[in-house]
C-alpha cells in the first residue's frame, strides 16, 4: 500500500515537473483560436507538399473551408529544389551535393495585409555514380522528409502569428 503511494507520487510529481517546464509533445502546437478556421491556397492542389500541409493543419484541429473576406488563408506560392555541389572526386565527377528545398507561402488574416514567408531546409547528398539506384531512392526519401520538415515549419509559422 505504501509502495502504490509512494509511484503515484512520483509520477505525480513527473508529471508536474514536465508540465511547468513548458514541455511539450512534438509536432503539437498552440494555434491561435481565430486560425481554427482556414482557406488552405496551392498552385497544385494535389501536391506532396499541399497534401502534407493538410494533413498537419486536420491534426491541429484546423477546419479547411471556402474562403471568403473573414476566413485566414494559408497560401502555398512554391516550392523548389536546388542542388549545390560540396566536394568533388580527384577524377572531377561531384562526390557530395547540398539540397536545398525552398518553400514560399503567405498567410493572410482578414483585413490584414499578406504575411509572405520563406522557409529554407538544407540537407548534404553523397553522389557515388556506381550505386545510381539506391541513390535514386535515397533522394526521394530525403525529399520526403524535407518536405515532412517544412510542412511542420509552416504550421510552427501559423502558431507564432497569434503570438505577436
Amino acid at each position: 500500500m505504501l509502495a502504490k503511494k509512494i509511484c503515484l507520487a512520483i509520477m505525480t510529481l513527473v508529471i508536474l515537473t514536465s508540465a511547468g517546464c513548458g514541455f511539450k509533445l512534438q509536432r503539437s502546437y498552440s494555434i491561435p483560436a481565430e486560425l481554427n478556421e482556414l482557406h488552405l491556397s496551392s498552385n497544385d492542389e494535389y501536391s506532396e507538399l499541399t497534401r502534407l500541409v493538410r494533413d498537419r493543419l486536420r491534426i491541429n484541429r484546423i477546419s479547411l473551408v471556402d474562403a471568403t473576406d473573414k476566413t485566414p488563408t494559408l497560401r502555398l506560392i512554391n516550392d523548389s529544389l536546388e542542388r549545390a555541389t560540396l566536394s568533388l572526386y580527384p577524377t572531377g565527377n561531384v562526390a557530395e551535393y547540398e539540397l536545398i528545398y525552398l518553400v514560399h507561402y503567405s498567410v493572410t488574416l482578414p483585413e490584414e495585409e499578406p504575411q509572405e514567408f520563406d522557409t529554407e531546409i538544407r540537407r548534404d547528398y553523397q553522389d557515388d555514380p556506381r550505386t545510381a539506384l539506391a541513390k535514386s531512392r535515397e533522394m526521394e526519401l530525403l525529399l520526403k522528409e524535407m518536405r515532412i520538415q517544412a510542412a511542420d515549419y509552416i504550421i510552427q509559422t501559423l502558431a507564432s502569428i497569434g503570438a505577436e
